[in-house]
């Protein structure tokens, strides 16, 4: 049973931090693409973030770059999202998703649609 378990959003002024994390258990870890996508009231779902486990390739949407970080500690099976300079925009729900991959050029921004698992989400709102 493949869980992945998202953690760390709040409420946070402008300019401020947030750490997300995904904890994921019940499958084979090494080899997948994980994804942070973000859906605020109204709006489409729409991709963040993406990491290669395999091997630490990430991918970034355009409006995060230079914010955002993504990363994985193999070790507690968590992949994380470092979110600087918040901006209110980025308010929305944050969801972690997964989906197994054989190969680094299989894990790029791809669509929602793509990722097998999803956490429940966490609540990011900027002010």
């Amino acid at each position: 049973h493949v869980q992945l378990v998202e953690s760390g959003g709040g409420s946070v002024q402008a300019g401020g931090s947030l750490r997300l994390s995904c904890a994921a258990s019940g499958y084979t870890y090494s080899s997948n693409c994980m994804g942070w996508f973000r859906q605020a009231p109204g709006k489409e779902r729409e991709g963040v973030a993406a990491i290669y486990t395999g091997g630490g390739s990430t991918y970034y949407a355009d409006s995060v770059k230079g914010r955002f970080t993504i990363s994985q500690d193999n070790a507690k099976n968590t992949v994380y999202l470092q979110m600087n300079s918040l901006k209110p925009e980025d308010t929305a729900m944050y969801y972690c998703a997964a989906v197994p991959v054989l190969t680094r050029r299989s894990c790029y921004l791809r669509p929602s649609s793509d990722f097998r698992y999803w956490g429940q989400g966490t609540q990011v709102t900027v002010s």
